[in-house]
C-alpha cells in the first residue's frame, strides 16, 4: 500500500497541489496537515507512519515536507524502517528507501549528520573551555556607572572625576 503525506507550514498555503500529486502517483490514502516542519510532534505524520505495514511505502512530494533537519529526517526514516516500510519522494527521486541506491543515499546522509553532530559537540566543548578559562576566580562586581567604582577598581580618569579636576579654565569640576 502507498500512504501519502503532505504538509504546509502556514494557513495561507494550500495542500491541494501536494494531495493531487500524491494521489496521481498512486497513493491509496493521504494524510495532510498545516504545521511547521520545525515541530517534531506532527499528528498527521504520526498517523501516516502508524498506518504503515511491512512492505508499504510512505510517499511525500518533497523531502523538506517530511522533515526540516537532518536529525529529524533520520529519526523519521528509522521509524518507517522499523515498521518494515520504505519512503519515496516525488521531487527527489534519489530518496527512495525501497531501492538499494536510495538506501545508500540515506546512509550517506546519516553519516554526514553524525559527523556534523560530533563537530558541533567538539566546538561547544572548546568554546566552553575557553569561556571557563576567561572567568576570574572571584566574580567582579557589576558597576552601575563608571564613577560608582571603588577607588581601587577605578582607572586614573575615574579617580580624577571622583576627586574633582581642573580642566584648564581654573574652575574645579565636581562629580555630579
Amino acid at each position: 500500500m502507498i500512504i501519502g503525506y503532505c504538509r504546509v507550514s502556514t494557513d495561507g498555503q494550500s495542500l491541494e497541489g501536494q494531495q493531487s500529486a500524491l494521489l496521481s502517483a498512486g497513493a491509496n490514502k493521504v494524510f495532510a496537515e498545516k504545521q511547521s516542519g520545525a515541530k517534531t510532534d506532527r499528528k498527521a505524520l504520526a498517523k501516516a507512519i502508524s498506518a504503515l505495514s511491512s512492505g508499504d511505502v510512505l510517499l511525500g512530494t518533497r523531502l523538506d515536507r517530511l522533515a526540516r533537519s537532518t536529525r529529524d529526517l533520520l529519526n523519521v526514516m528509522a521509524t518507517i524502517s522499523e515498521k518494515g516500510a520504505g519512503f519515496r519522494s516525488l521531487a527527489d527521486p534519489l530518496i527512495d528507501t525501497t531501492s538499494p541506491h536510495g538506501k545508500l543515499i540515506l546512509a550517506v546522509l546519516g553519516a554526514l549528520a553524525e559527523f556534523e553532530r560530533s563537530m558541533i559537540l567538539a566546538r561547544t566543548s572548546e568554546g566552553r573551555a575557553r569561556a571557563q578559562a576567561r572567568v576570574p576566580s572571584k566574580a567582579q562586581p557589576r558597576l552601575s556607572s563608571p564613577t560608582a567604582a571603588p577607588k581601587d577598581w577605578a582607572t586614573p580618569i575615574h579617580r580624577a572625576i571622583e576627586d574633582g579636576v581642573e580642566n584648564g579654565d581654573g574652575a574645579e569640576h565636581e562629580r555630579p
